[in-house]
């Protein structure tokens, strides 16, 4: 019989590269627990009729993405494994009437999505985001503070061949004009475009913009600009995002081709890519989608969110930097059955303590055990044998120097401060 695999699209997230991991969910919890932004988790599967009023009928993920099925008992209704994260968030909003206490929402999340799409490096069918909504505000500010903040994460984790790509997607009144006129310059080029291309441009013409087939590209580049048909409202507030960007000193570019994935866009829509990750270069999106919550049917909010792929993150990070250090400051080897014992019960005491410590628990020869000491990269390595097991001391051994000296246990649970001091 076979060994069971993980399914095509799904992969392990091993311990050697979980630091990554924590590495990026600590900072953007610092980052966003800094801006007032609240934590919100909300289910993994969802009513399928959200996203299909939430996300658009006519998107590619909804048409052709989505992981839905049928649910058990009476009520045998469409479920769909989330594919993103803001519409999940806009129904807990409304369900449980957030609105309702007042002032803007900060919020932010962190979970497992699922779409089923070709995998490549950087894309799974289950994948991960951390995302921000901000709830409340019409204010262009939120914008460019949403925007900010990404950032802001993106460079504390060292990541610096960036670029920002803005453009505004106006208000319905502003797509529909533009809609139109984008329909009349595609339709004589129809039998040039590729199949999804000629499929989209009765649904979804806008998302003929953002093809990746040459020819399509081609075509599109001398297609009407959408900033051309946006309202004197659309633009002010295009121009005021803009400003309030050179004013905090963030560059951008102004892509006249970025439409983004999904009909809830208004005004607003980003991206930020990195020149380090080859073809699959956005590591995040979002922008401003003004309707989505009386969409839903809760109030009439204006909100922006943007939301990062993990998976690419995570690439570029060991693309870019070292791994990260493991924190372990002791690591404990011992032989013979007191000193095993008193080695375990040692162990506890300083993780008590706050120490980080593996105990080697292999109850081989003490050559292998220091080998695997030198391997963990603890800070310290900690022996007990028959013979200081006898005499209740210890071996403390700085890995780094190779300096070592006999102490007895009880001296080494009092000098936890000046342990502390030396390891930092």
């Amino acid at each position: 019989m076979g060994t069971i695999q993980a399914l095509r699209g799904t992969r392990d997230i091993l311990p050697e590269e979980v630091g990554y991991w924590q590495r990026v969910e600590a900072t953007a919890r610092e980052i966003l627990g800094r801006a007032a932004y609240r934590e919100i988790r909300t289910p993994i599967f969802e009513a399928t009729s959200l996203f299909e009023r939430g996300i658009g009928e006519a998107t590619d993920v909804v048409g052709k993405e989505m992981y839905s099925f049928f649910g058990r008992g009476e009520n045998k209704q469409s479920i769909t494994l989330r594919p993103e994260g803001t519409a999940g968030v806009v129904r807990s909003y409304i369900e449980n009437k957030l609105h309702a206490q007042g002032g803007v929402q900060r919020l932010w999340y962190i979970g497992p999505m699922f779409r089923y799409e070709r995998p490549q490096a950087g894309r799974q069918r289950q994948f991960h985001q951390i995302g921000t909504e901000v709830l409340g505000s019409a204010d262009p500010r939120a914008d460019a503070e949403a925007i900010a903040l990404a950032v802001d994460i993106l460079q504390s984790l060292g990541l610096r061949n960036l670029h920002l790509d803005i453009n505004s997607v106006g208000n319905g009144e502003d797509r529909q004009r533009y809609r139109q006129a984008l329909v009349e310059y595609l339709t004589p080029y129809k039998e040039e475009l590729d199949a999804d291309s000629q499929d989209r441009l009765d649904r979804n013409p806008l998302r003929i913009l953002d093809s990746k087939d040459k020819r399509v590209r081609e075509i599109a580049l001398d297609a009407p600009k959408i900033i051309d048909y946006l309202g004197s409202e659309s633009k002010s507030k295009f121009e005021r995002v803009q400003k309030m960007l050179l004013d905090l000193g963030i560059s951008y570019e102004i892509n006249h081709r970025l439409v983004r994935g999904l009909d809830y866009y208004t005004d607003t829509a980003f991206e930020i890519q990195s020149d380090d990750l080859g073809a699959q270069a956005t590591v995040c999106g979002g922008g401003r989608y003004d309707g989505l919550v009386k969409e839903l049917g809760g109030p009439d909010t204006p909100a922006v969110g943007w939301a990062m792929g993990l998976e690419r993150l995570i690439l570029l990070l060991q693309k870019l930097s070292e791994k990260p250090a493991a924190a372990l400051d002791f690591y404990l080897v011992s032989r013979g059955t007191d000193a095993e014992s008193q080695a375990l019960l040692l162990a506890q005491k300083l993780r008590s303590a706050g120490f980080s410590l593996e105990l080697d628990l292999s109850g081989s020869a003490f050559g292998k055990q220091f080998k695997r000491a030198d391997k963990s990269g603890a800070l310290a390595c900690l022996v007990l044998g028959d013979e200081e097991a006898a005499n209740q001391t210890v071996q403390l051994k700085w890995l780094a120097s190779g300096e070592q000296k006999a102490m007895t246990q009880a001296d080494l649970l009092a000098t936890t401060e000046e342990l502390r001091r030396q390891m930092d």
